[in-house]
């Protein structure tokens, strides 16, 4: 049994999820899913795909707060999730852990599996970090961002800033703060970055070495050797793209749009406001095109024109092929879709992981990139003018179209995953496990006290194994040094 826990507070996550489990069960394999909750457990619903809502549970309000948490994340203070919701959360987790007896938990961002999974006994696998992995930054392929994530460090010099972007996610330690308050409680494995945040026991990389820079090797091949940064036992395998193919039906009204007789944009902005889609909107609408927006969890009718249609949760993979340009933010899910459409794109990255995606995109010479905060700007028109008049764009993205073709993302994710369980004995499948930890005996609730652990043997600190470094700035002078050293904090985190 695996047991898949996808955040539906993001579309790409709960998709990937789907696309798992069904590849999994075409397998023989069962599979039990569950969730906290979110907006697009109406995907859930609408494919049919049964699962298991754990406490706490999250609102779209609190799915709000979650994404915007994601912009920040890595800024002094900031914390996607108090330790109260990490621990009840853990204590769900593991009860349903237990008592489905699944061998390996799969995880779409569901953050507090790093612990539970570890109480539980069982391996852990991610797909969430696509393609932020070590490798990428070990080889320096972060891009220059968009927009730089800390405060007062717009005006570095672009060297300085795409050096910060490869060095950051490793040494980012309290951005893992909230989960290891509640690690040390339990006497497990410590997060000790936000680089680890993004990996597994097995780590699925969702794309491919053509597009990524990189030979296989050095994906497969990669250990967390002597870093600190990461767990252990992390490992990574490279399986291809993973996109959403929902199956919901194509609104008629939609397929009228995509005769191919205008120009043609398609907006999905899933991760942003209801009013940056309407900047956006009047932008792509500005360079000429007619406009299909899908609005997901927005209410956007007002938008409706005659050169505007709005949709609800759209089949993205049935509408790119058909459009001339797509419009999204930068999450893989989206971006994927565009490439494996052979369609070019203008993408609007929220943080360094959609960076890397639409830069990805944009090296193959299909895509451009605009940092969230000029969506209403000009730039938006001249971009979706470029894209519609230069066929560069178009010829660049047919051929990243060739070599996705080549890849079953899906199919090559649930044989790793198969694959990797039948390597290792059930005794062997974690570095510490369940009797190595102790029990978890959780109720309901979140406060610490309902939380007890029986740990047998050695300290809290001594199961963590935790590699407590400092971090040794590079000769950098004045303000460039002070932003560091508030970003990049040490092991007192």
């Amino acid at each position: 049994m695996i047991a898949l826990l996808p955040h539906c507070a993001f579309l790409s996550e709960t998709s990937r999820m789907i696309a798992i489990a069904r590849a999994l069960e075409a397998r023989g394999v069962p599979v039990v899913i569950a969730t906290h909750g979110g907006p697009y457990t109406s995907v859930l619903d609408a494919t049919g795909v049964k699962y298991t809502l754990l406490k706490p549970t999250m609102d779209a309000a609190r799915c709000e707060r979650f994404i915007d948490g994601c912009v920040r994340l890595g800024q002094p203070g900031q914390r996607l999730q108090s330790v109260e919701e990490v621990r009840e959360s853990v204590a769900s987790e593991v009860a349903f852990l237990r008592e489905t007896g699944a061998a390996m938990a799969v995880i779409g961002f569901t953050l507090p599996a790093y612990l539970s999974t570890r109480v539980a006994g069982i391996p852990l696998a991610t797909s969430h970090g696509g393609s932020f992995v070590p490798p990428i930054f070990e080889h320096d392929l972060m891009p220059v961002p968009t927009r730089m994530p800390m405060p007062g460090a717009q005006w570095l010099p672009q060297p300085m800033k795409r050096w910060m972007l490869n060095r950051m996610p490793t040494r980012l330690r309290a951005a893992a703060g909230f989960l290891n308050k509640v690690a040390d409680e339990l006497g497990v494995e410590r997060v000790p970055s936000l680089a680890a945040m993004m990996l597994g026991d097995l780590t699925l990389v969702t794309d491919v070495p053509e597009i990524l820079g990189l030979p296989s090797d050095a994906l497969e091949n990669w250990r967390p050797e002597g870093s600190g940064a990461y767990r252990a036992d992390t490992r990574l395998t490279c399986v291809g793209p993973i996109f959403a193919r929902l199956d919901i039906p194509l609104p008629e009204r939609v397929e009228a749009w995509l005769d191919g007789k205008r120009p043609t944009a398609y907006i999905a902005l899933s991760s942003s406001s209801p009013e940056m889609i309407r900047r956006v909107v009047a932008r792509v609408r500005a360079a000429g095109a007619r406009v299909i927006v899908a609005s997901t969890i927005h209410l956007l009718g007002d938008l409706e024109c005659d050169d505007v249609i709005v949709g609800g949760v759209l089949p993205s993979h049935r509408i790119m092929p058909r459009v001339d340009v797509a419009v999204v933010m930068g999450g893989q899910g989206s971006v994927q879709t565009a490439m494996a459409s052979g369609t070019p794109l203008i993408g609007f990255p929220l943080h360094g992981e959609q960076e890397l995606n639409v830069a990805l995109a944009a090296r193959q010479g299909m895509a451009i990139a605009i940092a969230p905060q000029r969506s209403g700007d000009l730039c938006v028109t001249e971009a979706a003018q470029r894209i519609l008049a230069e066929h560069s764009f178009r010829e660049a993205a047919s051929r990243v179209r060739e070599v996705y073709s080549r890849w079953d993302g899906p199919s090559r994710a649930a044989d790793a995953l198969i694959e990797w369980l039948a390597s290792k004995p059930p005794s062997r499948r974690t570095t510490q496990g369940a009797s190595q930890y102790g029990s978890a005996l959780a109720g309901s609730g979140s406060s610490q006290a309902e939380l007890r652990i029986c740990a047998e043997g050695s300290s809290p600190q001594e199961h963590a194994g935790h590699a407590r470094r400092g971090f040794i700035a590079s000769p950098v002078r004045g303000a460039t040094r002070a932003i560091k050293r508030a970003y990049l904090v040490d092991s007192r985190s």
